[in-house]
């Protein structure tokens, strides 16, 4: 059974995103611990690069300073081999299809599996082209997570039917960042996906306070918060991995 599967099995999921090597590699690896402290059922791992473009301010000034930084693919898989001495829980990289090809597909997907990750998202890979990558992570068992927005419509039930791992379903349109209001009819979203596959379903885009993440969790499996911690990283540098568990361990409270 996929190890992503084991994140929802005991209620709704709480997906945590980080930036990996903001500020740095070491403090990333602490706030990791952190989040899992607080209550996080799976954690998001970006990688970053230079033109993400799903990401808004917060997590693109993120990646700027990850890559000043000098943080590397290499370093980041160095990490989660780290990082999986002593946690199990479910891990999914979020990147872009370039960063995947200039590594080389094979190469990046096999130490995917090799170093304990157990899935990929490529926010920019439309779901047409995904067999430049399902076959491999198929052969590694790496489940190459698909995303649904409000503009897919008609695609929905389609992308659902091939979804592994969990499907990401985007709340808004635009790119990521805080909002503070949600308007998007998730809930007819959502019934689609319900309608055309098993498989769980959580909400991200937009989720900044506990209010939010628990209405998210009411109409899908899970809610997925990323920019919120982000933006407590940006602010506290170093020292933000007690700011963070506090934080998670909050907005879990409203699942």
């Amino acid at each position: 059974m996929s190890r992503i599967k084991t994140a929802f099995e005991s209620g709704k999921a709480f997906i945590a995103f980080v930036t990996c090597g903001d500020p740095d590699l070491e403090t990333t690896a602490r706030i990791v611990h952190a989040a899992v402290r607080g209550g996080a059922d799976l954690i998001e791992l970006g990688i970053p690069f230079s033109d993400p473009t799903a990401e808004g301010p917060v997590i693109q000034g993120a990646n700027l300073r990850a890559l000043k930084g000098g943080v590397t693919t290499d370093g980041i898989f160095e990490l989660v081999k780290e990082l999986r001495h002593d946690l199990s829980v479910p891990m999914v990289f979020m990147t872009y299809a370039n960063v995947v090809f200039s590594y080389g597909a094979e190469r990046f997907i096999s130490a995917c599996r090799d170093i304990g990750m157990d899935g990929l998202i490529l926010p920019d890979l439309p779901f047409e082209e995904k067999d430049e990558f399902q076959p491999l992570c198929r052969q590694y068992g790496i489940d190459l997570i698909s995303l649904v927005a409000p503009t897919s419509e008609n695609r929905i039930a389609m992308i659902a039917r091939e979804a592994e791992g969990f499907l990401y379903v985007v709340s808004s349109l635009g790119v990521t960042g805080t909002r503070s209001e949600i308007k998007t009819d998730l809930e007819s979203m959502v019934r689609i996906v319900r309608e055309n596959t098993d498989i769980p379903c959580a909400i991200g885009f937009g989720i900044s306070t506990p209010e939010q993440a628990g209405k998210m969790a009411d109409v899908s499996d899970g809610a997925i918060v990323g920019s919120a911690i982000v933006k407590l990283i940006e602010k506290h540098g170093k020292a933000a991995p007690p700011y963070v568990e506090e934080f998670v361990r909050t907005m879990k409270g409203d699942f």
